[in-house]
């Protein structure tokens, strides 16, 4: 029997392998070439503006999963397992690889508005069920510079790409949502944060990547963890349209633990996974 990749945990290898032999569905098929081409692809004959990203999926280090649902219960539980099960997995496997998570496009297309609706929705529901505590040395008000996204007791910066991107090609994907869970500690491997000299100089490389790969100035929005005048929870997903975005952090974070304890009531099985490279 096939494994299937929808609700589980995968090497960027057995994607590969999968989509060639045309044993998955379409739909992650579309994910994956169009994920692939944009990392490794050039526009307007710049390369990806993410160079970190573009070279870990070169070298194959990324882990990936597949959610059926951006809305069913159990879709979202799993993504919550599987989640559990890449941040025990990732620091052995690749300390340079995030986690990429294609979503089942819906029937027929949406709105930016309901993109912006359907990500928080599922972090809103990742965090209800997450069943470890809110870290305490991160705040709970999304307005806080200090403010992220936490999971399992690990703070991380999901990136997402979507259909209604039009100008900023860097952030789209034609078949429809898909989040890059990337834990802090990566970055941190990578000395790539705002208070290493590494971090300044990734940033202006990237912003002018950005310039040239989309065709417009890099977002207003893009900003540095912990900076006064920057908060993370809008760079999640970027918006294009600035009246179809929220305009107060959606997401509500409490520390009351635990509020759910349905995602440890099947674990993920961890899969047997060695170095990429």
């Amino acid at each position: 029997m096939v494994e299937p990749i929808a609700g589980g945990l995968h090497t960027q290898e057995t994607i590969e392998t999968r989509v060639e032999e045309g044993t998955v569905p379409e739909w992650i098929q579309a994910h994956w070439r169009s994920f692939r081409e944009g990392l490794l692809g050039e526009r307007n004959g710049s390369p990806f503006p993410c160079y970190f990203g573009a070279r870990s999926v070169e070298a194959g280090a990324p882990l990936y999963t597949a959610v059926p649902s951006m809305t069913d219960p159990e879709a979202l539980l799993n993504l919550g397992r599987t989640l559990r099960s890449y941040l025990e997995v990732y620091p052995t496997y690749d300390d340079h690889a995030s986690l990429v998570t294609f979503f089942k496009p819906p029937d027929g297309s949406l709105s930016e508005a309901e993109y912006h609706e359907h990500l928080w929705n599922v972090l809103q529901f990742l965090h209800v069920h997450d069943p470890e505590p809110w870290p305490e040395d991160i705040p709970t008000d999304p307005d806080d510079p200090y403010w992220e996204f936490c999971f399992a007791g690990e703070p991380m910066f999901p990136t997402c790409r979507a259909p209604f991107y039009e100008e900023r090609k860097s952030r789209y994907c034609p078949v429809g949502l898909e989040i890059t869970f990337q834990p802090r500690a990566l970055f941190e491997n990578l000395n790539v944060t705002a208070d290493h000299e590494k971090g300044g100089r990734a940033r202006e490389i990237i912003q002018d990547r950005l310039s040239d790969y989309d065709g417009v100035c890099p977002h207003a929005d893009l900003g540095d963890w912990g900076h006064e005048g920057d908060r993370e929870w809008v760079q999640y997903m970027l918006s294009e349209d600035e009246s179809k975005a929220p305009d107060e952090p959606p997401i509500e974070i409490t520390r009351e633990h635990p509020k759910s304890t349905r995602m440890l009531a099947e674990q993920t099985p961890t899969p047997t996974v060695g170095s990429p490279r």
